[in-house]
C-alpha cells in the first residue's frame, strides 16, 4: 500500500477542506468554506445587490459573521448610511453572528470563539490571514468571490507552496512580533510571499502569545502571501479555551502543524539579534532599524489597528510611559483594538496610565488604519502601528506615517523623536 506523501500544514488545512486524504503543490481543488467573515465595508452594501440579483440565499448563516467595524462610529452622512444598510440587511438576512461597533474583524472574531484549528476560513478583508495564527487556513477575498461563497458555500483554490520563516533565539525586552514582521516585509518585499503560503516557525515564534502571533499572520499580507499560518499548540489551546472553545472541537488540534519531511522553502532568521524595526513612507518594505531615524520629529503617535492595539500592544506601550508624559507637541492616540481587550486593559491599570502620559482614547474601530473615520491631518508626521503605510491611506497625500511597534510607538511620543524603547526600558 502506498505511504501517503508528507505534506505542509497548508497542505493538510487544504485537504481536510477538499475532502481529500492529501493534495499536491499546484492542484487546483474545491473546497469547503467552514467560515466567512465580512464587514461593513466589504459585506451587505456589495453582497445584497448580488445576492437579489441571483435569487441566491446565504448558503448557511451559521457560518457566517458580520463586524461592523470600518465606519463606526460614523463620521458623515455617507457612513451613517452604510451602517444603516449593514444593520438593516443583518435584519432581513435574520443573521445570528453580528458583532457591532465592538472592536476590529481580525480581533473580534476569535475572542468570539469562531477560529479553530483544522477549518478554512475566507474574510472580505485583506488582513483576514490573521486567522491563521489559530491554525486555520484564512485568506482575504473580493466581493464577486465572497458572492460565490455565500451562495454555494464552496471556493476553490490552487495548493500554494510553502515559505517558512524560520525564526530562533527570543525577543530582546523592547522588541515585538511587529519588529520581526517589517524586517522580513523589508527583506522580502510587498511580493515576497507570491501569493504562496507562509508558515511561521522556530522556537522564537512559539514563545509568542496569541496577539503576538495574530499580528505575524495579519502581515504576512504585506508580504504578499495568500495565508500566514502558524501550527496550533499548547499556547493555541490555551487561548481557544479562554474564549469558550470547547475540548470536543479542540480533539487532535495539535496535528495541523507540517510534517516533519514535508516540502518546503525555509528562511531563517535569529530573533536574539533583531533590533526594533521602523517603515517609512510610503511602503510597509522601506523598513530598516530604528536607529536611522533618530532625526524623524512625530507630532502624532497612534497606538491602534488589528496589528498595533491589541493587550500585548497596550501593555507594551503603557511599560515604556509608566509614570511619564509625552513629549510637548506630541499627540498620542489609542484606539484599542476591540471592547473586551480595553476592559482587559482597564482592570489592569494599563489603560490609566496611558491616560495619564497624555493619551486620547479613540473607539474600538478600524480608525485611521481603514482611513474612514477619523484621519491625520494635512502635513503629519505619523508614526504608528497600523500595518499600512501607504500614502493616501489615512489622510491626505501630504502625511508621512512611519510604522512601528507599540514599544518603538510609545518611546518616540515620549521623547518626541523616533526612539528606541529600549533606552527607555533600559
Amino acid at each position: 500500500m502506498s505511504q501517503k506523501p508528507a505534506q505542509t500544514l497548508a497542505q493538510k488545512l487544504i485537504a481536510r477542506a477538499a475532502g481529500r486524504s492529501h493534495v499536491a503543490v499546484g492542484e487546483l481543488v474545491t473546497c469547503k468554506v467552514d467560515l466567512a467573515m465580512f464587514h461593513d465595508s466589504s459585506g451587505p452594501r456589495r453582497l445584497k445587490p448580488m445576492l437579489d440579483e441571483l435569487g441566491a440565499e446565504i448558503w448557511d448563516k451559521n457560518k457566517v459573521v458580520l463586524v461592523l467595524d470600518h465606519y463606526v462610529p460614523a463620521q458623515d452622512a455617507d457612513a451613517q448610511k452604510i451602517i444603516q444598510i449593514t444593520r438593516d440587511t443583518a435584519k432581513v438576512w435574520q443573521l445570528p453572528n453580528v458583532i457591532d461597533s465592538e472592536g476590529i474583524c481580525h480581533v473580534v472574531l476569535p475572542e468570539r470563539g469562531h477560529l479553530k484549528p483544522g477549518m478554512l476560513c475566507v474574510g472580505g478583508d485583506s488582513h483576514s490571514p490573521t486567522g491563521g495564527a489559530f491554525g486555520c487556513y484564512m485568506f482575504g477575498i473580493g466581493a464577486t468571490e465572497m458572492l460565490g461563497v455565500c451562495a454555494t458555500g464552496q471556493i476553490w483554490l490552487q495548493v500554494p507552496r510553502t515559505l517558512r520563516m524560520h525564526w530562533s533565539g527570543r525577543l530582546q525586552s523592547g522588541v515585538s512580533a511587529k519588529d520581526m514582521m517589517l524586517h522580513m516585509v523589508g527583506r522580502f518585499g510587498m511580493n515576497g510571499g507570491q501569493y504562496q503560503a507562509v508558515e511561521f516557525a522556530g522556537p522564537a515564534v512559539q514563545a509568542l502569545s496569541m496577539a503576538e502571533r495574530m499580528t505575524l499572520s495579519n502581515m504576512s499580507a504585506e508580504m504578499g502571501a495568500q495565508v500566514g499560518l502558524i501550527a496550533a499548540d499548547d499556547t493555541t489551546l490555551q487561548y481557544l479555551r479562554s474564549v469558550g472553545v470547547s475540548d470536543a472541537d479542540l480533539v487532535n488540534a495539535e496535528q495541523w502543524c507540517s510534517d516533519e519531511d514535508a516540502d518546503l522553502e525555509e528562511y531563517r532568521f535569529d530573533a536574539s539579534v533583531l533590533s526594533p524595526q521602523v517603515a517609512a513612507p510610503h511602503s510597509p518594505a522601506n523598513t530598516r532599524d530604528v536607529g536611522a531615524f533618530a532625526d524623524v520629529l512625530p507630532n502624532i503617535a497612534y497606538i491602534g489597528a488589528c496589528t498595533g492595539a491589541k493587550i500585548d500592544d497596550l501593555r507594551a506601550a503603557a511599560s515604556v510611559l509608566k509614570g511619564k508624559h509625552v513629549a510637548p507637541g506630541v499627540q498620542l492616540m489609542v484606539a484599542p483594538a476591540s471592547a473586551r481587550e480595553q476592559a482587559q486593559a482597564t482592570q489592569e491599570g494599563v489603560m490609566q496610565t496611558l491616560q495619564d502620559a497624555g493619551a486620547m482614547v479613540l473607539p474600538n474601530s478600524c480608525g485611521a488604519c481603514a482611513g474612514y473615520g477619523a484621519t491625520f491631518p494635512d502635513g503629519a508626521t505619523v508614526i504608528s502601528t497600523t500595518a499600512r503605510n501607504f500614502k493616501g491611506r489615512m489622510g491626505p497625500a501630504s502625511v508621512n506615517v512611519y510604522l512601528a511597534s507599540p514599544y518603538t510607538v510609545a518611546a518616540s511620543a515620549l521623547r518626541g523623536r523616533i526612539t528606541d524603547a529600549r533606552e527607555v526600558l533600559a
